[in-house]
C-alpha cells in the first residue's frame, strides 16, 4: 500500500516567535529578586494577584508593572542551549535555599539566611554557595489571592469523607499557605513519523453449529465476528507547542492532581516585579531530561495519530520512526498556593492553582470511620436479605 501523508489538527496552542539567539542578559539590578521598596513609605511592595500592579500592604500605594514594548516571550533553540549550557547570556547567578528533607530548592533573597519549606514544612537554611541557572523566560502571574486560596483549603477539608474528626482543626491551625512559583520547561517541536502496521476490519461469518435440542441434534448457522488484517504503511506529521514538563522533582505534576493545569497562553515576559512578595522554586530537572519527558508525552499523541491514520476497527503498529525537527524550549514559572501540615507524624500537602483556583491535596484516612461504614453497609445488606427471605 502506498505511503499516505496526513497533516494532523493541532491540539496544542499556536506557536510563538522563536529567538535564534538568547536575549542579552538584563542589568544586574533587574536580575535580583530582592524586595521592591514602596516610594511612599519604604515598606515592601508585593504583587497583587489578578492585576498588573505591585501594592504596599501598609499605606496602600500601588505602582504598575511596566515592561519594554518589545519585551515578548520567545522560544529558545534547544540544540543551541544544550551546546551552550553555561552561556552567560542564557544563565544567571542565583543564591539558593535548599531543603534537606525533600530536596527542593528556592531562590534566596540577598540577606536571607533561613526559612521554611512550603512543600514539607521543614526548616531550611540558605546555602552559602551560588549556582548558575537558566533564567526564566516567562511567568504566569497569580490570579487567585491568598484569601481565596485559604477558602479553598477550608472547603476542601470540609468536604473530605472518612477523614479524622480533628483533621480540619489541626490542619487549619498548622498549615501556612504560601504563594510559590514552580519552574516548568515547555517544549515545541515539529515531528514526522513513518510507520508500518495493519488495519483490522470486523467481518461477520456464519458457521454451522450443531447442538442437542430436546433429544435431537439440530444444526443452525451462527454468526461469528472476525478481524481481517491488511498491511498498511504511512506517515503522520504533528506540530507540538508548549508541552509542559515539571522542572522541580519536589512536586511532580501528578502530585498536583486536578490543580496542575495552566493556560500557558497567558504567560508574560519575565520581570522581577511579577514575583514581588512570592518565592520561586529552582529547577532541578536538567533541560535534556525535561525534553526526554516531553518526547514521551509526544509519543503518546503520535501513537494516537497513527491509529487514527490507519483507521478501521482495530490497529496494529509494528514499527515507527519519528524525526524531531526545530525543537525549542522556554523556562516558565507557574503559580501555586502551597500548604504543608503534619498529622500523626506524616506530612501532607495541599495546593491551589494560582491561575484557576483548582485545589488538590493529600489527606489521611480515618480507619475507624471506614470500618464503621463497612459494618453499617453489611448490616443493611443483611437486613434487606432477611426481609426478602421472609417475603419469599
Amino acid at each position: 500500500m502506498p505511503a499516505r501523508c496526513r497533516s494532523s489538527p493541532l491540539p496544542w496552542s499556536p506557536s510563538r516567535r522563536r529567538s535564534p539567539e538568547p536575549d542579552p542578559a538584563p542589568d544586574a539590578a533587574e536580575e535580583r529578586l530582592d524586595r521592591i521598596p514602596c516610594s511612599q513609605c519604604g515598606a515592601e511592595l508585593t504583587y497583587a494577584p489578578g492585576t498588573r500592579m505591585v501594592r504596599c500592604a501598609y499605606c496602600g500605594h500601588e505602582q504598575p508593572i511596566t515592561g519594554s514594548p518589545w519585551q515578548v516571550v520567545v522560544e529558545r533553540d534547544l540544540a543551541a542551549a544544550l551546546a551552550k549550557a553555561a552561556d552567560e547570556h542564557l544563565t544567571e547567578d542565583r543564591r539558593i535555599l535548599k531543603c534537606q528533607t525533600c530536596a527542593a530548592s528556592f531562590d534566596a533573597a540577598e540577606g536571607q539566611g533561613a526559612g521554611h519549606c512550603p512543600f514539607c514544612g521543614s526548616a531550611i537554611v540558605a546555602d552559602p554557595a551560588r549556582t548558575r541557572r537558566i533564567r526564566p523566560d516567562g511567568v504566569v502571574p497569580f490570579a487567585i489571592p491568598r484569601d481565596k486560596a485559604q477558602d479553598a483549603l477550608r472547603q476542601w477539608l470540609a468536604g473530605l469523607w472518612f477523614a479524622p474528626s480533628d483533621l480540619s482543626r489541626r490542619a487549619e491551625a498548622e498549615a501556612r499557605i504560601e504563594g510559590l512559583y514552580l519552574p516548568f520547561w515547555t517544549y515545541d517541536c515539529d515531528t514526522t513519523t513513518e510507520y508500518q502496521g495493519a488495519r483490522g476490519l470486523r467481518v461477520v461469518r456464519h458457521v454451522p453449529v450443531t447442538r442437542q435440542v430436546q433429544g435431537r441434534l439440530v444444526t443452525r448457522m451462527q454468526p461469528v465476528t472476525e478481524l481481517r488484517w491488511t498491511p498498511v504503511a504511512g506517515r503522520v506529521a504533528r506540530h507540538f507547542d508548549d508541552v509542559l514538563v515539571p522542572a522541580a522533582r519536589a512536586l511532580p505534576l501528578q502530585d498536583l492532581g486536578r490543580a496542575g493545569a495552566w493556560n500557558t497562553q497567558s504567560v508574560r515576559a519575565y520581570a522581577p516585579d511579577w514575583l514581588a512578595g512570592f518565592r520561586s522554586a529552582l529547577y532541578d530537572v536538567p533541560l535534556a531530561d525535561g525534553f526526554a519527558a516531553a518526547q514521551a508525552i509526544m509519543r503518546g499523541v503520535i501513537e494516537s495519530d497513527i491509529r487514527h491514520d490507519i483507521g478501521g476497527d482495530a490497529q496494529r503498529i509494528t514499527a515507527s520512526r519519528t524525526t524531531w525537527r526545530g525543537a525549542s524550549f522556554k523556562h516558565v514559572l507557574l503559580p501555586v498556593w502551597v500548604a504543608a501540615y503534619r498529622y500523626r507524624g506524616r506530612t501532607f500537602r495541599f495546593v491551589v492553582n494560582g491561575q484557576t483556583g483548582q485545589a488538590h491535596g493529600e489527606r489521611p484516612w480515618s480507619v475507624g470511620k471506614i470500618a464503621f461504614a463497612v459494618l453499617a453497609a453489611f448490616l443493611v445488606a443483611a437486613a434487606l436479605a432477611l426481609a426478602a427471605a421472609r417475603i419469599g
